[in-house]
């Protein structure tokens, strides 16, 4: 069902969480750009497009996706990818959909409308939140190697870092999750 709302175009649809879906274009036609993620330990790109869109509006990207590989610590996540911000947040879930942890992956995106594709470009260092609140920062040893051997710049060293402050910085106030993914997860209960 399309939905037109001051010259924006909505989709509806249904989620496996029986919520209702809404794909923006600020554009006016429709917009389905094909997702990569990008990772420089292990050098791979990976087609993920297959994961469920569950909003995109050129500034924020919501997915819900299943591991590439069976997995016993989750079964599946919702991903909130803050395309300028420079970070995606992972919200795992238990079998049961049961909240386990959050996963912040510090990125960058980029965006090809040429091509209609965005590449995930995974900056390598991590925060894993608990549900206690506690947190731990991943992979610095990564983001030096991958610095010293010429995988990314100096300007993306730097945004690794000031990024990944930004995401414990907000931990520490008790502003972390961003109220988007907040209202967003409460719309999917």
């Amino acid at each position: 069902m399309f939905i037109v709302f001051y010259g924006i175009i909505f989709v509806q649809e249904k989620s496996i969480f029986n919520s209702i879906e809404f794909y923006e274009n600020t554009e006016g036609t429709w917009l389905n750009p094909k997702i990569y993620r990008k990772r420089y330990i292990p050098d791979e790109i990976i087609d993920i497009s297959g994961d469920e869109r569950l909003y995109y509006d050129g500034k924020i990207l919501v997915t819900e996706w299943k591991p590439i590989h069976v997995r016993s610590d989750f079964s599946g996540g919702i991903s909130f990818a803050f395309l300028s911000e420079g970070y995606k947040i992972g919200f795992f879930y238990g079998k049961n959909k049961e909240f386990l942890f959050w996963y912040i992956d510090i990125i960058e995106a980029e965006t090809d409308e040429v091509n209609n594709s965005i590449t995930l470009i995974d900056l390598l260092l991590d925060v894993k939140v608990f549900p206690d609140g506690s947190y731990v920062v991943l992979d610095l040893d990564e983001l030096e190697e991958s610095l010293e051997k010429g995988y990314i710049n100096n300007r993306q060293y730097e945004m690794s870092l000031k990024n990944s402050k930004k995401i414990t910085d907000m931990i520490e106030q008790e502003i972390f999750p961003p109220k988007f993914v907040s209202d967003f997860l409460k719309k999917l209960e």
